[in-house]
């Protein structure tokens, strides 16, 4: 086999093993219990997907998944890593070391130089910017942190009293289908099993993206809704927006809160990529029927549970990369495979949570809404323990055959899914659409 995602740590098993369990669901969705297993898995293409960022193009040119001021950076004492893609957190890192805005990475640096890096990590949380000082496997099993990232299954799901009453939710009075087709029916390749099915978007970046791109591709009618400012990264959106529409709102705003609000009351899914507490601080109620999935960097319970992080930011913390890197110098996975992981397993469980809700086993569901949750740390977790280390793996290959598409400007990943060649349509530019849902077919 070609060294797809090949490191030290096994990143393609951990990818085929994301997309199975979204691919079971998927298949438990659409045909009746005890059908066969779903098709086998591409590697070329699922390596693709989840090394998206270095198979997109824009006009023909590759992207730079990170800002001058993201990174690993020597400290007094150690490594620490940041990140600052987003404006807001590039002034937070710049305010916190007494820089100006505009300063250029080789000040950053020195001045970065200047500070233990445990008191980085300390200091930036209390401000709300992102470091992390780089640990060891070991020191991150022994944290609080890290303890706290290592309970739980991967994805976890809680049932929400109270019945579906929504008149746009599946399985209500307004008579829209249960989730997937008539039982006894296998779905051709490329079927839709989520046809019907609402969900509102309230992500970014990738993980959970990644996951309501996943419910798109499944027939979902997603729509993606995105404060005004700071607008999302344009490449990212291109790369993870496909098959969805994009709105913007800003939820400060009263107006925009109410038109969110119903959006939500009108939904079967609500994705979320906020810390615990933030819907509810930001004036949104999620109706008791309605599917909620959350991804968070570190969780719902521990001491970092409110905290800012990303993919490069969990791998720093959690040890990963130590083990990827050399010489004493940390490295990195050769793709964001925790977000790209996290994401699949959130679309997994939010499938499986639909099923039971409207069409278990072929028969009525329980109406009953459910928060499905995962995070970048216990996937972490998760990856750590996976067995198949190779100290001596060779590069990373990245795919170049037929695993990419290209609608105008831009090329990228196809689906992982088998049977699913292209997604519905190429990702609408952002927030060019109406924040309200489709019509009901038919």
């Amino acid at each position: 086999m070609e060294p797809w995602l090949a490191a030290h740590l096994p990143v393609l098993d951990l990818a085929l093993d994301a997309v199975r369990t979204v691919q079971r669901a998927a298949a438990r969705a659409g045909r009746p219990a005890g059908a066969a297993d779903p098709a086998p898995l591409d590697p070329a293409r699922v390596a693709a997907a989840f090394a998206s960022d270095r198979v997109f193009a824009l006009d023909g040119h590759p992207v730079d998944g990170f800002a001058p001021l993201s990174g690993f950076f020597p400290a007094a004492d150690g490594w620490v890593r940041t990140h600052a893609n987003y404006p807001h957190h590039r002034s937070r890192l710049t305010a916190l070391l007494g820089l100006s805005d505009d300063a250029g990475r080789p000040a950053f640096a020195q001045r970065i130089a200047r500070f233990p890096a445990q008191e980085l990590e300390d200091r930036a949380a209390d401000v709300g910017a992102i470091v992390v000082r780089v640990r060891t496997e070991h020191e991150w099993r022994m944290s609080r942190p890290g303890r706290a990232a290592a309970s739980g299954p991967v994805v976890q799901t809680r049932l929400r009293p109270g019945p579906s009453t929504g008149s746009g939710r599946r399985g209500s009075a307004a008579g829209s289908p249960a989730v997937g087709p008539r039982p006894g029916a296998d779905p051709a390749p490329g079927a839709k099993p989520l046809a019907g099915v609402r969900v509102l978007d309230l992500t970014r970046v990738i993980a959970g993206p990644v996951a309501t791109r996943t419910l798109a591709l499944l027939g979902a009618d997603v729509l993606r809704v995105d404060p005004p400012d700071p607008a999302e990264i344009e490449w990212q959106h291109l790369d993870t927006g496909q098959g969805k529409r994009s709105a913007v709102l800003d939820l400060r705003n009263p107006r925009d809160r109410r038109t969110a609000q119903e959006l939500l009351d009108a939904a079967d899914v609500l994705v979320t990529g906020y810390r615990p507490g933030a819907i509810e601080s930001l004036g949104l109620e999620v109706p008791p029927g309605v599917v909620a999935g959350r991804v968070s960097a570190w969780g719902d319970a521990g001491p970092w549970a409110g905290r800012r992080g990303f993919d490069s930011i969990v791998q720093a913390a959690s040890g990963i990369a130590l083990l990827e890197g050399r010489d004493g110098a940390p490295g990195a996975l050769p793709a964001q495979a925790l977000d790209h992981a996290s994401g699949y397993l959130l679309a997994a469980g939010i499938v499986d949570a639909l099923t039971l809700r409207d069409d278990a086993a072929g028969g009525p569901g329980d109406g009953l809404g459910r928060d499905v949750s995962v995070s970048l740390a216990r996937t972490a977790t998760w990856l750590l323990d996976l067995p198949g280390r190779d100290q001596l793996h060779p590069a990373a290959a990245t795919p170049s055959g037929g695993e990419t598409v290209t609608h105008g400007r831009v090329t990228a990943a196809r689906p992982v899914l088998a049977g699913y060649d292209d997604y519905p349509h190429p990702a609408h530019p952002w927030g060019t659409d109406e924040p309200a849902w489709r019509p009901p077919a038919g």
